[in-house]
């Protein structure tokens, strides 16, 4: 059974995808790695156990997104619907990293996320 943190997980993958989905280029070019990642961290990043896959997953996110962010608008909306689906690729993998070896660590489980050890999602 997921801990109560996978619904977390979902919604900040969700949360990510529309930041993804919304950024129009060059308006908020500098903010767009972090509105990415912004709720994984607040809501999920410190109630898990550090695992060296989930970090790797969060920073080819904050990759995505700055380039994403960083593709000229000349290079046509082509070159940008590329990067948007990378980042949004980029996403999913983190998601996935978070619901299949993610463990609630004693934060998470002082916040009723879950018992300490208890995987975040089911590992299959």
């Amino acid at each position: 059974m997921d801990a109560a943190l996978a619904d977390h997980v979902r919604a900040a993958s969700a949360a990510a995808r529309r930041h993804a989905l919304a950024f129009k280029a060059p308006s908020g070019k500098d903010a767009l790695p972090w509105s990415v990642i912004e709720a994984f961290d607040a809501k999920i990043r410190g109630h898990v156990a550090r695992d060296p896959r989930i970090e790797d997953e969060r920073d080819r996110v904050l990759i995505a997104a700055v380039k994403l962010a960083e593709t000229p608008v000349e290079e046509g909306e082509d070159s940008i619907a590329e990067a948007r689906a990378h980042l949004v690729d980029a996403i999913a993998y983190l998601e996935q990293a978070v619901l299949r070896f993610g463990l609630v660590n004693r934060e998470g489980a002082k916040r009723g996320y879950g018992t300490y050890g208890q995987p975040v999602g089911s590992r299959d």
